[in-house]
C-alpha cells in the first residue's frame, strides 16, 4: 500500500483511546507499514477530550492529520465524534460508540447533552454505530469498550488478515488478556452485522 491512510481516535480521558491506538500501531508495524502516531491528552486526566492520530502506508512523514484529511474516525463517545467531525474526509468512515459521557458542564446542569449527535454523523458520513458499552457489559467489564470498538475497526479497515490476537496479547496487560480477546471478537462480529 503506497497510499497513506489516516485515522483519528477520539474520546474522553480514561476510555482507552491511547491503548487502542497503540494496539493499532503495533499491528500495522508488524504488517510492514511505516506508521506515525501523535497523541493529544488535553484535560484527559480530568475526563476531558483526548485524541490520537495515526497515519500508515509505505512511507509516512508526519503523524498529523489536517482538517478534512482523515480516512477514518473511531469515536469512543458520540459527542466527541461531532467535536472532531471536521477532520474526516467527506467520504470518510466513522466507527461511533453510541454512548454518552456527561462533561463537567453537562453534569453540573450548566448545559444539556446535545441531542442528535449520532444522527448528525450518520447524515454526513458512512457510519458504523455500535453500542460498545452494552457489549462490554455483557462480557462482564465496561472498561473493555475500547477493544470492542477496536474489533469493529479492524473489520471497517479491511485489515482482518493481521494477527490482531497476537498483537493484543503483546500490548494489553496480561490480567485483562482474556477479556480483551473476547471484546475484540465481539466488536468484530458487531461490525459485520451493521
Amino acid at each position: 500500500m503506497s497510499e497513506v491512510k489516516s485515522i483519528l481516535l477520539v474520546g474522553v480521558g480514561g476510555q482507552g483511546a491511547i491503548l487502542t491506538a497503540k494496539v493499532l500501531v503495533n499491528g500495522l508495524m508488524k504488517a510492514g507499514y511505516d506508521v506515525k502516531m501523535s497523541e493529544v491528552h488535553g484535560m484527559s486526566q480530568r475526563g476531558g477530550s483526548v485524541s490520537t492520530q495515526v497515519r500508515w502506508g509505505e512511507k509516512v512523514y508526519s503523524p498529523l492529520i489536517g482538517d478534512g484529511a482523515a480516512d477514518y474516525m473511531v469515536a469512543f463517545e458520540k459527542m466527541e465524534a461531532v467535536r472532531y467531525a471536521n477532520f474526516l474526509k467527506p467520504e470518510g468512515v466513522a466507527v461511533i460508540n453510541d454512548y454518552e459521557i456527561a462533561s463537567a458542564t453537562t453534569a453540573s446542569g450548566q448545559f444539556q447533552y446535545p441531542e442528535g449527535c449520532l444522527e448528525a454523523m450518520q447524515n454526513t458520513f458512512k457510519t458504523f454505530p455500535l453500542k460498545a458499552g452494552e457489549i462490554a457489559m455483557s462480557l462482564g467489564n465496561p472498561k473493555c469498550m475500547n477493544i470492542v470498538l477496536f474489533g469493529a475497526l479492524t473489520h471497517v479497515l479491511g485489515l482482518e488478515q493481521i494477527d490482531w490476537e497476537t498483537v493484543i496479547r503483546e500490548t494489553v496487560p496480561a490480567k485483562f488478556l482474556d477479556l480483551n480477546l473476547r471484546a475484540y471478537h465481539a466488536g468484530l462480529e458487531a461490525a459485520k452485522a451493521v
